[in-house]
């Protein structure tokens, strides 16, 4: 039976971060308790009066939707490499990594994704750090004003995500300037992707069952339906759109940084009946950053669950396990290696 719009709102609750965004005395600490029942009981919630200008959501879901509909030729040209930045052609992803579904067919989204604008001269790019290479943007006579209109949108997320951070940190019992330390520069990632119609094989999507990786994820709603959520009790659901609300949802790191109590929520994207966009952004720590659990969501009945990590390594790891193009470069990493 089909789950209506007022069953999922009950399951994913809609919080109000207004007052917190205005000033208002107390309502940090308001807003932390109603994320912090969100993120153990749901691992999803939707939130509004965010202070992301509708204007610039909008600006950006008109521009990823001309990005797609460039030539395959000129997208091709763009083609994603081992920083994962770039395009990245329908059915070259298989999420297992989480372990959450038997995924066996190739995900039929396309994407394109972004990190942050960075210069030739920038000691990362002259180093050839992996994942930190420079983005790659298509011709501005092809679409012009795309990067302007992508690094605005890029600019105000993570604005809110340095806003998101005393709340989380009070949410987990510690002092709002907490989490600051760890998020000095910030690792985003813009994954934006086209779900176009098609015809779907059994067991195969739009983008598999799966969790995110990093910190948390923001995710602007789109208005085209396909997006499904797993609840606690196992029942796929599907998620509404909300006119200005945002959807945020903890990730895998997070999730183990807090030792398994914000949960990391399966969700999917199922095949729509008309094109669908997305421009998620993944809010993650700076890459030395070690999810050592917080010493308040340990103790002796609630050892530490999980083998810590720094979070370049864990991006590492989820890439390399999903997308196929990374796991060639690992290998030929590996043989290199060997060689040598």
């Amino acid at each position: 039976m089909a789950n209506t719009a007022q069953d999922t709102v009950e399951k994913i609750p809609i919080i109000d971060a207004s007052e917190y965004f205005s000033g208002k005395k107390g309502s940090l600490e308001t807003l932390a308790n109603q994320i912090k029942h969100a993120q153990e009981q749901i691992g999803f919630y939707y939130l509004i009066g965010h202070n992301v200008s509708p204007d610039i959501i909008d600006r950006t879901f008109e521009a990823v939707s001309r990005f797609f509909a460039l030539p395959n030729e000129v997208k091709e040209t763009l083609r994603v490499n081992e920083h994962q930045i770039g395009y990245i052609p329908p059915k070259a992803s298989l999420l297992k990594t989480s372990g959450i579904a038997d995924n066996t067919k190739l995900d039929t989204n396309e994407a394109f994704q972004l990190m942050r604008d960075r210069v030739p001269s920038d000691p990362k790019v002259v180093n050839n750090e992996r994942f930190y290479g420079m983005n790659q943007w298509p011709r501005s006579q092809l679409i012009e004003g795309f990067r302007k209109t992508m690094t605005e949108y890029h600019d105000a997320m993570i604005r809110l995500g340095w806003k998101m951070l005393p709340v989380y940190s009070v949410s987990l019992g510690m002092d709002k300037n907490y989490l600051f330390q760890f998020f000095r520069e910030p690792h985003f990632i813009n994954r934006n992707a086209h779900y176009a119609p098609s015809q779907a094989d059994a067991n195969q999507f739009g983008l598999a069952p799966h969790s995110d990786h990093g910190f948390i994820t923001f995710l602007p709603m789109s208005d085209v339906p396909g997006l499904e959520v797993k609840t606690q009790e196992g029942e796929w659901i599907e998620v509404p759109h909300l006119p200005e609300a945002m959807l945020i949802n903890t990730g895998e790191f997070l999730s183990r940084w807090t030792n398994g109590k914000f949960i990391a929520t399966p969700h999917r994207v199922l095949i729509p009946k008309t094109d669908r966009y997305a421009i998620t952004f993944f809010y993650n720590p700076s890459d030395e950053t070690i999810n050592e659990p917080f010493e308040t969501c340990i103790s002796r009945s609630e050892p530490t669950a999980y083998k810590p990590t720094s979070f370049i390594n864990y991006l590492k790891d989820y890439a390399e396990g999903n997308y196929l193009h990374q796991a060639e470069f690992a290998k030929r990493q590996r043989s290199t290696k060997v060689k040598l």
